[in-house]
């Protein structure tokens, strides 16, 4: 038992409880699951977002070149570059203004008449007469095509120049790389990498552009400071942001193939831009309309649209963001958590349900194990109370056999001369054949019933009958042993559906249970009784004044091979099947035998089967 125990610990309830733990570990990490599911999803929206604003850019860009290239076919170019401004504002809503420039640094339109006139000239008269270097933005139609000027003049690191890192002291790296992060950083810090950005801001080091560039704070978007005829190159088209007084002015450009030497661009109204931009909001995903808004951030991280009126959040620490890039440089797509609560409601949810799941297996688990350890204390039970009855077998055979071989060997050799002792020995033969006879009955019948092979013969039958003929063939056996035996059996016929020969061997296991476990008390009283509540049936009780049952072995005294005093050491005969069959016959009749304590001592065993018929005596 202690080996079976320690298999079954060791096999199954250790690793059951390993797994336990492990799930119950796991619960801890649920809610960052579920964020990284939701950040997935939400950049997956964002992501969209950009692409929609990359490709409204490039619509109003090839918008404007399909403008300005029908403008040019109706107008020759020296006269259209006067009143450009003018025309293309008429025609082509999106522009602030239209300007016209040659490559050599002439500005021919537009003329300072207006605010919006006088205001590009101030900002950018210089930049497009190739007068100053100005930090840009630039995208052009073909960026292979960017002069070798420009890309000198494009910031680049040390290993880009093959210079040594060693070449420049710690301070001068630090500072230099310092600035560069002031100058790059992101206008928004998502929200998880906030708290690296704030090591960042704490720890200045050789390593902290690593540590910018794992935490996402650094703008994938770098200006290049050029002048504006370097920009041009040799390209057709192109679009180019830069700040001014910290405003953004995107700029779209075309060269006629006809007039390579002019350019001809407009400013976008970033009103227009903005409106359609808020047109775009309604187009995401609607299914998560309720769970999150969408907004884009200009380079202050001040919303210029979002998708949801009214919704106010800090607009530093979006849930997730990405970048649009050199269209609208600094600029983001972010979104927010309508409910930012929802997401540690839904992770509580998935722990309880996974750790009630969790709860219940465990019990099912221990349930099971306690299961399987009952049942097999039971099946070891019953093989010890196998082994001591065959020991009690052997024992109630042997005694019987010996009995009789011994008075029929006196018999026979005819050492006994004495008629009465004869008489006598041949009582004690008949007797000793019956118990044998009674006890190979019960093991056969037990094991017929065992097998579900035992059959019973029923029919219609008095039942005060079969017990004034059992007590009859009985009662010599008793007297001869002492016992004073009272019968109270009604003269009425009873009569009950079973089968004669079961229903003798009921009540003959019944008074050799008497006979076996009365002591000094030796008396034994049957009474046949009926009863009408709640359906009529009839009632033989069986009492005697022995030693009793014990409170806790009532119920357990009606188990195969079950016995209250071991029969061995307190030599009291018996298999310990008496009973067993006893219920097991009467419930086959439809009744029951059940045992309670005698009022004085003793126990009283009754057994009930339901009425078939009562008839009065003649």
């Amino acid at each position: 038992m202690k080996k079976v125990a320690l298999v079954f610990v060791l096999a199954v309830f250790v690793p059951s409880l390993v797994l336990a733990w492990l799930a119950v570990r796991s619960l801890r990490d649920q809610q960052f699951l579920l964020e990284r599911q939701q950040s997935l999803l939400y950049q997956g929206v964002a992501d969209a977002m950009v692409k929609e604003i990359q490709d409204l850019v490039a619509d109003y860009q090839r918008g404007f070149i399909d403008k300005a290239s029908a403008l040019l076919r109706d107008h020759p170019p020296q006269d259209l570059a006067k009143n450009f401004d003018e025309v293309l504002r008429k025609d082509w809503p999106p522009a602030q203004v239209g300007f016209v420039v040659t490559l050599s640094g002439t500005i021919l339109c537009p003329r300072p008449q207006g605010p919006d006139a006088q205001t590009f000239l101030t900002c950018n008269s210089r930049f497009l007469a190739n007068r100053e270097s100005a930090e840009v933005y630039w995208s052009p139609k073909g960026a292979a095509n960017a002069p070798t000027e420009l890309k000198k003049q494009t910031p680049a690191s040390s290993s880009e120049r093959n210079e040594p890192a060693g070449n420049s002291s710690p301070y001068d790296l630090k500072s230099s790389f310092l600035n560069s992060i002031k100058s790059q950083s992101r206008a928004v810090v998502p929200q998880q990498a906030y708290a690296k950005d704030e090591q960042l801001q704490s720890k200045p080091g050789p390593q902290t552009k690593q540590m910018a560039e794992e935490s996402g704070n650094i703008s994938k978007v770098t200006p290049s400071e050029t002048e504006f005829r370097q920009l041009i190159g040799e390209a057709s088209d192109g679009k180019l942001a830069r700040f001014v007084d910290d405003k953004l002015n995107l700029l779209f450009w075309y060269r006629p193939p006809r007039e390579p030497q002019l350019v001809f661009g407009a400013q976008l109204a970033l009103p227009r831009l903005i409106a359609a931009l808020q047109q775009l909001m309604g187009q995401f995903e609607p299914a998560l309309r309720d769970q999150i808004c969408v907004a884009v951030l200009d380079d202050k991280a001040k919303p210029a649209v979002k998708s949801v009126t009214g919704f106010k959040a800090n607009w530093k620490r979006p849930f997730v963001a990405t970048e649009i890039g050199e269209e609208l440089p600094h600029w983001e797509a972010a979104v927010y958590l309508l409910d930012p609560k929802a997401l540690a409601r839904s992770a509580n949810t998935i722990k309880w349900t996974l750790g009630l799941l969790i709860s219940a297996l465990v019990l099912a688990i221990g349930i099971g194990s306690w299961l399987i350890v009952a049942d097999l204390n039971r099946h070891l039970m019953i093989a010890r109370q196998k082994t001591d009855f065959v020991s009690n077998v052997s024992h109630e055979l042997k005694t019987p056999l010996t009995s009789i071989r011994m008075f029929s060997e006196l018999l026979a050799e005819g050492r006994v001369a004495n008629a009465e002792r004869q008489r006598s020995y041949l009582n004690i033969i008949t007797a000793e054949t019956a118990r044998l006879t009674r006890l190979i009955n019960n093991v056969l019948d037990f094991a017929r019933m065992d097998r579900g092979e035992k059959k019973y013969q029923f029919q219609k039958c008095d039942l005060t009958q079969v017990v004034r003929e059992t007590v009859q063939s009985y009662r010599p056996q008793l007297e001869a042993n002492g016992f004073q035996v009272e019968c109270q059996i009604p003269e009425m016929e009873v009569w009950v559906n079973g089968d004669h020969d079961a229903l003798a061997q009921v009540i003959v296991n019944l008074l050799s249970n008497a006979e076996k476990y009365s002591d000094s008390h030796k008396e034994i009283a049957l009474e046949v009784t009926r009863q009408n509540s709640p359906l009529p049936y009839v009632e033989i009780k069986i009492k005697d004044r022995g030693m009793g049952v014990p409170k806790e072995s009532a119920e357990k005294i009606f188990e195969q091979f079950y016995r209250a005093h071991d029969s061995l050491n307190s030599g009291i005969q018996g298999s310990g099947l008496g009973l067993t069959l006893a219920r097991q016959i009467a419930r086959a009749h439809g009744g029951e035998v059940v045992y309670e304590r005698r009022d004085g001592g003793g126990s009283c065993f009754s057994l009930r089967l339901p009425v078939y018929e009562i008839r009065n005596p003649k």
